[in-house]
């Protein structure tokens, strides 16, 4: 009897690769997946910090361009000294005292004499305006070099603030600002204007509620 050998039968090599060609795509599917929900989130991590963004530049501090020296003048039960001058709107409140009695002509070293009027306006800012943030404002008359005005002015304030913080206020709430010659609050064509223009403000933005 003859012996017969039969052969297994060889499977096609195309259906290999078809299905090599159907895992294939079926991974970039999943993969493409994936990386569609983490372009999602990673929009919404940017709105979230955007937003957050948004808030700490609005807690930066107030705009202190926007302080009128002209505003209407105010009464104050803690400071009784007639050379300080109080004004106020909704927003700020104003200390103005003159050069002439903080400091010597063209000086920026604190007299002895300010000590009394600086004590009181203190005593006001932690009554009525505890935590404020507070701007110190130096200004001159037009007299003289602009340059030189703007330094003085930036010199008086940081007389004044440094004397200040010294004196109970948190040097982190307080900041100077130097107008040199500019925002006269009177006419520099007279002496008695001129001497108005030459001031150090000290202005409080009350803490928001």
């Amino acid at each position: 009897m003859a012996h017969l050998e039969v052969e297994p039968k060889k499977s096609s090599p195309w259906i290999w690769i078809l299905l090599a060609l159907v895992a294939l795509a079926v991974l970039f599917f999943l993969l493409k997946g994936c990386g569609g929900s983490k372009q999602v989130a990673s929009t919404d991590s940017t709105s979230t910090v955007t937003g957050d963004t948004t808030k700490a530049l609005a807690a930066t501090g107030p705009d202190w361009s926007t302080v009128d020296f002209n505003s209407p003048r105010s009464t104050d039960s803690d400071i009784g000294d007639t050379s300080i001058y109080v004004s106020a709107t909704d927003k700020y409140t104003i200390y103005s005292l003159g050069n002439n009695i903080l400091f010597e002509t063209d000086k920026n070293t604190l007299t002895s004499s300010a000590d009394v009027k600086l004590k009181m306006i203190v005593a006001s800012l932690n009554n009525k305006f505890k935590g404020a943030t507070i701007g110190v404002y130096g200004s001159t008359d037009s007299k003289g070099d602009a340059a030189h005005n703007k330094q003085l002015g930036t010199d008086r304030a940081n007389a004044v603030k440094d004397w200040l913080t010294k004196n109970g206020l948190d040097a982190d709430k307080v900041s100077v600002q130097s107008l040199g010659e500019n925002e006269p609050v009177a006419s520099n064509a007279t002496a008695g204007g001129r001497q108005q223009n030459r001031n150090v403000a000290i202005v409080a933005f009350p803490v928001s509620n």
